[in-house]
């Protein structure tokens, strides 16, 4: 059985100073906002995104360090949206992965423009990945694109989950839940593998079993992030819990309750496993990741 917290550990060993010599620091006034980005860029974080790019693309013989440009522009992206979703307009947050959030270690204003920043940035480092061939460095800026934005991306699910309401129809209410948490954490979950089909130049078949595979585990991860600010130990988590019920966000787990949520997440991951068959021993450590991913702590 693959011990999966001890490869995540390696992965970013291994990545973690490659995302660091991302952030050199300008000598001007400017300075402060490529400290702000770099501080929440490299402030813990478990690399998952990183990790999925890195391995799906590890499928079709992509060695993971010619994988890293694509997975240091994702995690850019993903702590972009992290400083967005902190600030006091949205989730209000003063924690995160256990340390103060980018506008309390910095202040609001900074905190808006590194998150600007780091979205703008995440596009040019990757467009800049010249060890890329031009054709799969535009596909994979489409994809980004898409993942990150408002139509059916990233910002989508943000919006949902900012301002959805019950209906009081099941349907209308189950599509709406499913539809956010595929699309708040899903969709950069869902970018992180097919980015790894397309630097891989994966076969048609096998590109959708594991696009499958992604949008399985990103719902399931999201479910999990609901439960464990239910249920979570604040000091393992790494930011304040129990926010979901006061700022009454629509989940799963709210519509629910806890077992049925955490049964299907596990449910999910049932069938996300399933997609990896014809991968053989080669998707182990993808397979081990789908399972931490409802089993975490934090």
């Amino acid at each position: 059985m693959t011990d999966i917290v001890a490869v995540l550990k390696q992965f970013c060993a291994e990545f973690n100073p490659y995302l660091q010599s991302c952030f050199p620091l300008p000598q001007g006034a400017e300075r402060r906002v490529v400290e702000a980005m770099s501080y929440s860029v490299m402030n813990g974080g478990k690399r998952l995104r990183a990790f999925l790019v890195c391995n799906t693309a590890g499928l079709f013989n992509v060695t993971t360090k010619d994988s890293f440009p694509v997975a240091a522009s994702l995690e850019m992206m993903h702590a972009y949206s992290l400083i967005h979703d902190d600030l006091p307009a949205m989730d209000n947050d003063d924690l995160r992965r256990g340390k103060p959030t980018c506008h309390k270690q910095f202040d609001e204003a900074t905190a808006i423009l590194a998150g600007d920043g780091l979205q703008a940035y995440a596009f040019e480092f990757l467009a800049n990945a010249l060890e890329i061939r031009p054709e799969i460095r535009l596909t994979l800026l489409q994809l980004l694109a898409s993942a990150s934005g408002a139509f059916g991306g990233m910002v989508a699910g943000q919006t949902l989950d900012l301002y959805a309401e019950s209906t009081g129809n099941q349907k209308e209410d189950e599509d709406i839940i499913a539809r956010l948490e595929e699309m708040k954490t899903g969709r950069l979950l869902r970018y992180a593998v097919e980015a790894g089909t397309v630097l891989g130049q994966a076969p048609l078949e096998q590109r959708q079993h594991l696009i499958s595979y992604s949008r399985k585990i990103g719902q399931a991860f999201q479910i999990a992030d609901d439960i464990l600010d239910r249920e979570g130990d604040q000091k393992l988590v790494g930011k304040t819990l129990h926010k979901d019920d006061a700022q009454k966000k629509f989940t799963y787990v709210s519509y629910y309750g806890i077992e049925p949520a955490r049964q299907l997440a596990q449910k999910l991951i049932a069938e996300a496993i399933d997609e990896l068959k014809m991968f053989d021993s080669k998707a182990d450590n993808l397979r081990a990741l789908a399972q931490y991913i409802i089993n975490r702590n934090y």
